[in-house]
């Protein structure tokens, strides 16, 4: 159809939130205008035209952040101080121009949406050099303690989860009517399934009847491994859901467990928002997507392995806002289901009430209805003499010798 729309989705997979937040914003796409549009997710990290330091730092970023956290903690702290923060910029510019150029050539998109915070210097180096600026939505994956490098005067939109981060983006100098409070993107079947719990489980193949704990691990989180073992020795009566994320050693592990408690344990799987809508509390890291999803279902959370950092601040909103507690130990976990669970489950369903009030499950919808109007417009041309960055620009890549013509 020659009347569609192109809209192009920038991503990575430094963790699972950044890509998670893609997929929700496309399916949201795909119900809402599947027929009108061509869309397609794509990651500029892993283009060949991309330093090999970048490119690697998806894979370093797990890495590091599972057994150098506080090594993580000064990188990041380091760096989101506005004059590293404007170094880093130039940085980027200088190093992804070439392959963010050609992505945009190739797409020729009416609309990009960024779920990563590298891209946004990049975009708006191609936008000046090229002098056509693409309207720009960026997306905040980050519920509280947000990087500096996230925000930017190139985006038409600048969508965050909170009102605290509002005040970073205005504190960042982001015009405040380019800044929309939506939340953090989570998959559409969040909000679509209405089932009760016994039913979904009883699909699932769960015990629809017992008390449900989806434990949720990755290969950058370990306490939950030791949480499982006690609640499987702890005689409540509850059923334990253990998904290791993709990380086959400790899966293997749970494999041959025995297990006292009714259990079912899997790898990696693509179901999650139909698994949290199924239990009753999810033990889980603070990573922006995990927490924003269980919000999103009303679902209380025990923490455990938080990445100092943002993760700090994911961790701090459940705990302030009421939904969930803060895991440092194993026993630590038991006592709290163990509160959760007295008188008729008093605690667990004020949590519970708590996170559906935090809980945004919509917001993958609200997020495409912003694109959209934004793609109807279409890129923009403008003259030189228009854009006060263009010379600065010109010195630094001179500088560093990066080709910005074809």
């Amino acid at each position: 159809m020659p009347d569609q729309k192109r809209i192009l989705i920038l991503t990575a997979d430094a963790g699972f939130g950044h890509r998670s937040a893609a997929n929700a914003i496309a399916e949201a796409l795909q119900e809402t205008h599947g027929d009108e549009c061509i869309y397609e997710i794509v990651n500029v990290l892993d283009d060949e035209r991309t330093p090999r330091l970048l490119r690697d730092s998806q894979s370093d970023y797990d890495r590091i952040a599972r057994d150098m956290p506080e090594v993580y903690k000064f990188g990041y702290d380091a760096t989101d101080v506005n004059a590293a923060s404007g170094l880093m910029e130039r940085g980027l510019q200088a190093m992804l121009y070439d392959a963010m150029r050609r992505v945009l050539y190739d797409q020729q998109p009416d609309v990009i949406i960024s779920t990563y915070p590298l891209y946004q210097a990049p975009l708006g180096a191609v936008f000046s050099l090229t002098k056509k600026f693409i309207p720009l939505v960026t997306v905040v994956t980050d519920l509280v303690t947000v990087h500096q490098i996230w925000f930017s005067t190139y985006p038409d939109l600048t969508v965050v989860p909170t009102e605290a981060v509002r005040d970073l983006a205005i504190g960042a100098k982001v015009p405040a009517e380019q800044i929309e409070v939506i939340g953090i993107p989570v998959h559409p079947r969040l909000s679509q399934e209405t089932r009760a719990k016994a039913a979904i489980r009883a699909e699932l193949g769960w015990d629809p009847n017992l008390a449900t704990i989806l434990i949720v691990g990755s290969k950058r989180s370990s306490l939950y491994v030791d949480v499982a073992h006690v609640l499987n020795h702890s005689g409540l009566p509850v059923q334990l859901i253990v998904a290791t994320g993709g990380d086959d050693e400790r899966y293997e592990e749970l494999q041959k467990t025995e297990w006292h408690r009714p259990a079912h344990v899997y790898n990696f799987v693509k179901n999650m928002p139909t698994m949290m809508r199924a239990a009753d509390c999810i033990v889980c890291k603070a990573g922006g997507l995990t927490v924003t999803e269980s919000l999103a279902c009303g679902l209380p959370l025990m923490l455990t392995d938080v990445i100092p950092g943002q993760e700090t601040g994911n961790a701090e909103y459940v705990v302030n806002g009421g939904a969930g507690e803060m895991i440092d130990a194993p026993l630590q976990a038991l006592e709290t289901v163990c509160h959760w669970l007295l008188n008729d489950d008093a605690l667990l369903k004020e949590r519970s009430t708590n996170a559906t009030k935090l809980g945004r499950p919509r917001a993958a919808y609200d997020i495409v209805d912003r694109a959209w109007a934004l793609a109807q417009r279409g890129p923009v041309e403008k003259e030189a003499s228009q854009i006060l960055a263009l010379p600065r620009l010109i010195e630094l890549f001179t500088r560093f010798g990066v080709k910005v013509e074809e």
